[in-house]
């Protein structure tokens, strides 16, 4: 592991992957993207309970993409300003959102925990993550219309569902910092770990879901990615077709047998995703 762009460390039942450049402050290259891509592979064939992703060092969470002239994707950016193509814009956006959904789908709970910086891209990845730690001297920017872009690693609508469109609109069109604090306040971050500690909390409350049904946390986690985009009817449909078929699986068995004989259940793990996401 030593040596890769980004690393996994299995801590029990719980995946800690840290995005591993440092001296860049953990910004994206073309290769940084792949090793995401490799990464997300690499779980899905032994899925954890739980995944934390956070930046390598102490400065930073990641700064999104690393705009420089040796990085391949850059040159590709050149081009497509050269030759004002649509087709090849959404092309090059494409290839950077399909490494962030990929590893976003898996279909365990995701915990950014944020040590540093989070600007640009990176502060849209820590956005899709379904939880947040956040050291109390970290600092959040969604950077990019500083530099005439705007967000396109999918951090625009899930903000905007986050806290609402007119904080995202305050975030995204003002490009301002904002600290742990403020970031706590409107719902942003779910917690402010002590100072150094966002990787520790964050396992603290990855352990905390480990030790719960795996089958109960998917499901549940599958409508709660899903209802958003669905009228309530839908979400409530989703929910009542979930609940049935975690039913069926027999996992609620173990909690119910160990609550009636007052002791900690110990659940196996599971090997097949909920429906909605097969």
């Amino acid at each position: 592991m030593i040596g890769r762009k980004i690393q996994i460390e299995r801590k029990n039942k719980v995946a800690l992957v840290t995005m591993n450049r440092a001296g860049k402050k953990n910004a994206f290259d073309e290769s940084m993207f792949s090793a995401l891509e490799n990464v997300t592979d690499e779980l899905k064939q032994d899925l954890p309970r739980a995944i934390i992703i956070t930046g390598a060092g102490d400065d930073a969470f990641c700064t999104g993409f690393d705009v420089n002239p040796k990085n391949p994707l850059v040159a590709d950016f050149l081009k497509v300003l050269d030759s004002n193509d649509i087709k090849s814009a959404g092309r090059l956006v494409n290839r950077i959102r399909k490494a962030v959904d990929g590893f976003i789908s898996l279909p365990v709970p995701i915990i950014a925990a944020i040590n540093g910086l989070a600007y640009g891209g990176g502060m849209e990845l820590a956005t899709r993550c379904d939880l947040r730690v956040m050291d109390p001297t970290a600092q959040l920017c969604f950077s990019e219309v500083r530099l005439g872009l705007m967000p396109d690693w999918g951090g625009g609508p899930y903000l905007t569902k986050l806290v609402g469109s007119a904080i995202a609109s305050d975030l995204i069109l003002t490009a301002r910092i904002i600290n742990a604090q403020e970031a706590l306040k409107i719902g942003l971050v779910n917690r402010v770990s002590g100072k150094g500690c966002s990787a520790n909390e964050a396992l603290n409350l990855a352990e905390q879901i480990a030790q719960n049904g795996p089958n109960a946390v998917r499901h549940a986690l599958a409508v709660i990615r899903q209802s958003q985009g669905l009228s309530l009817e839908k979400a409530l449909e989703l929910e009542a077709e979930m609940a049935a078929e975690l039913i069926t699986s027999g996992e609620c068995m173990h909690g119910i047998t160990a609550f009636m004989k007052k002791k900690k259940p110990e659940f196996p793990d599971c090997k097949k995703q909920p429906s909605s996401q097969r």
